[in-house]
């Protein structure tokens, strides 16, 4: 199985927005602009929500039947472990290696010195096509690459031998993910763990790198807009290197995680794209949840009663729902509006303040970041919520449509 050049990612907490999403996907397409879909869902929001793999993969291929869509698609077992993935192979034919926990941690001191010895060759000074400046790479370099990222490389192999002994190694398509830590990775450790990978024989199609900068849950990139860039352009010429040094799949591509919008620094992505002929896969976690929220709030009645009861619960679960997603958000309760004052609005207001539109006077981060965070509280309203999804379907679909297309994949891959 071999993934597309372009794909991407979307989440969906409630599993009732796949045609919406494929909708978005479909428009591009008769605008000439080939993307295949990836839904995408954790365990841990299988977890909260109450949902299985097995679900998630049930909505896209009803998706797919609905609109007659006749291209690839594929169903991500999103950041998985050992611990978690074995009620995803059966579903899942995209699979997010989550290994970042591993990074520097202790390896085996034979694993070590095997690593340094395969990548000696290096030692000196290494010129990539595409990185203006060469790469000095000692041997004290890759002691200390092998020592923190080796470990990661080694756990990974072992989800992937899981996976595949039971589903077969073509049946699917693997992603390394080692975005959800703490410092970015530079080019001369992204070459290393792309050697890593290849000599545990993990036919990596994408790669998710930490790269520079927040990418806090459901808001735009905070950071060096131009240090991003030059990031995303080595990285890409580190992979081109690195698929001919090492053998690795030939549409080897990056991945840029999170559930931020990340508009800032789509503009530097689609030149990279543009410059380079590269591939990329961009996942959107999370904010059809939002869209979802907006479009209850446009719909009035019960669903703006409902999109107001999820912002007041969450401002009173604020310390639980945030806890988890600690490293993620940045919100300042001195910003958010109270529940009482919020009561007020009417759907207008309500779907201004959420709306990721910073155009708009009304907008506002902290609120998007709580409602973000908050999508347990419409778990718990349970048939309550779902219900209300199915009612106001065609509204919702046409925020979630919107989202994806306009502020998305027009601003990525179409001029």
């Amino acid at each position: 199985m071999k993934i597309e050049k372009f794909s991407f990612g979307t989440g969906d907490r409630f599993a009732h927005q796949g045609k919406a999403q494929l909708a978005a996907i479909i428009k591009a397409k008769k605008l000439g602009c080939d993307i295949v879909p990836v839904w995408n869902k954790s365990n841990r929001e299988h977890s909260i929500i109450g949902t299985k793999p097995a679900d998630l993969r049930a909505e896209a291929d009803a998706a797919v039947k609905a609109l007659g869509w006749d291209d690839s698609y594929y169903v991500d077992a999103d950041h998985i472990n050992l611990g978690t993935v074995d009620s995803f192979i059966q579903p899942s034919n995209f699979f997010t290696l989550d290994v970042a926990d591993y990074i520097g941690q202790k390896c085996e001191e034979k694993d070590l010195t095997a690593f340094i010895a395969q990548n000696k060759k290096f030692l000196g000074t290494l010129q990539i096509p595409g990185i203006d400046t060469k790469l000095n790479i000692t041997e004290n370099d890759l002691q200390k690459i092998g020592a923190k990222f080796l470990l990661a490389v080694k756990k990974a192999g072992e989800i992937f031998r899981q996976v595949a002994d039971k589903k077969g190694g073509d049946n699917f398509v693997t992603e390394v993910s080692m975005d959800e830590s703490n410092q970015p990775q530079s080019p001369v450790e992204m070459l290393f763990i792309l050697s890593a990978i290849a000599a545990e024989k993990i036919p990596a199609q994408t790669i998710a790198p930490k790269f520079t900068g927040r990418f806090n849950k459901g808001v735009d990139y905070v950071g060096n807009v131009a240090q991003f860039e030059k990031e995303f352009n080595e990285d890409i010429a580190v992979i081109n290197f690195a698929v001919k040094q090492f053998g690795l799949p030939n549409n080897l591509k990056l991945s840029v995680h999170s559930g931020s919008d990340k508009f800032s620094i789509y503009g530097p992505i689609k030149r990279a794209l543009k410059n380079t002929g590269a591939g990329i896969h961009v996942k959107t976690a999370g904010t059809t949840w939002l869209e979802e929220i907006i479009g209850l709030a446009l719909a009035g009645g019960e669903g703006l009663v409902i999109a107001k009861d999820v912002y007041k619960q969450a401002l009173e679960h604020f310390d639980e729902l945030c806890g988890p997603y600690a490293t993620v958000i940045d919100i300042d309760k001195s910003k958010l509006p109270s529940a009482d004052e919020v009561a007020k609005w009417d759907s207008q207001k309500y779907a201004n303040t959420l709306r990721h539109d910073l155009s708009c006077d009304d907008y506002n981060l902290n609120f998007r970041q709580l409602i973000h965070v908050g999508y347990k509280i419409a778990a718990n309203m349970g048939s309550r919520y779902i219900s209300a999804l199915e009612k106001f379907e065609d509204t919702i679909a046409q925020t979630v449509t919107e989202n994806i297309f306009d502020r998305h994949i027009k601003r990525i891959f179409l001029d």
